[in-house]
């Protein structure tokens, strides 16, 4: 740590503390346009990508654990803060603070810069309000390869404290929206040439009919809803085709994470079948790369 840091940590009291914690709160967050990213591993997933993080908080401790860290973070042109336990512990948002917590800008993107990249797959969260929920679908969202995730105006902060854990670093990963009415999203992704589909219990077909009738390889937008209302009306009549997540045992239901995941990773291998019809062919499939022959996705 720099000598002027060591000579003058930051205390409880400070006023730049005090800023730093009003972060917790989304319309604070909204007018700095800047949140919070806890521990380690998000701290350096905000380094590797091109996310600008202006201030790191880290306790003596963590500064010897996380030496090229808080080098990285310095080199990038943080401002780094040498804080006691005490401190730590009114900014971070986890019961057991790992000693490190940063300030990032956003990262969001506007829905027109998603929509010119002409993406496979996407994700739109409409009146989802639960932000471990969301998080979780960020993350899902990732790792079935699709090109970017839309928080409708009405659904959870994807800056809250527990949607950026859950996301576990995702959220610098792809392409995020947030804002904008899900009318107006479906009818710019429809616009780009994707398909849009609600999942919702009320669908006529299942993920699987439409993956063994092919109707899942081409270009997809796939609407989820509250957990605990599913989607209105209003929200269903914007998607081309509602679609059922099929429940084979005695459960009631699936949580929004764990429909979103078979949902999701229906399209990302219908799409990846398509895309590598034989050996040796090029692959526009979510994520990039094609799998070998047989490899599971």
């Amino acid at each position: 740590m720099p000598a002027m840091a060591d000579r003058h940590p930051v205390s409880v009291r400070s006023p730049r503390v005090r800023a730093v914690r009003q972060l917790t709160k989304r319309a604070l967050r909204q007018r700095a346009r800047a949140f919070l990213v806890e521990g380690p591993q998000a701290v350096g997933e905000a380094l590797a990508s091109d996310a600008t993080l202006t201030e790191l908080f880290v306790t003596g401790d963590a500064s010897t654990r996380c030496e090229l860290l808080v080098d990285e973070a310095r080199r990038r042109g943080a401002e780094v803060h040498l804080v006691s336990g005490e401190v730590m512990a009114s900014l971070a948002q986890t019961v057991t603070p790992q000693g490190l917590l940063g300030v990032c800008g956003f990262v969001d993107v506007p829905l027109a810069r998603l929509t010119r990249a002409r993406p496979g797959l996407v994700v739109v969260l409409a009146h989802v309000r639960d932000p471990g929920n969301a998080g979780t679908v960020l993350r899902t969202a990732d790792a079935a390869g699709a090109h970017g995730v839309v928080f409708s105006d009405a659904s959870v902060d994807p800056y809250n404290g527990k949607c950026v854990r859950a996301s576990a670093g995702s959220l610098f990963h792809l392409p995020v929206v947030v804002g904008a009415s899900p009318a107006e999203v479906a009818a710019s992704l429809r616009a780009a040439g994707l398909r849009i589909l609600a999942a919702d219990g009320s669908g006529s077909r299942s993920v699987d009919q439409l993956d063994e009738s092919g109707d899942l390889s081409g270009p997809t937008a796939w609407l989820f809803g509250n957990e605990a209302w599913g989607l209105p009306d209003d929200l269903l009549a914007l998607a081309d085709e509602v679609v059922a997540v099929p429940i084979y045992g005695r459960a009631e239901s699936l949580n929004l994470a764990a429909a979103a995941a078979v949902c999701l990773y229906g399209s990302a291998r219908a799409q990846r079948r398509e895309a590598k019809p034989g050996a040796g062919g090029d692959c526009t499939a979510p994520g990039g790369d094609c799998t070998a022959p047989g490899e599971a996705l």
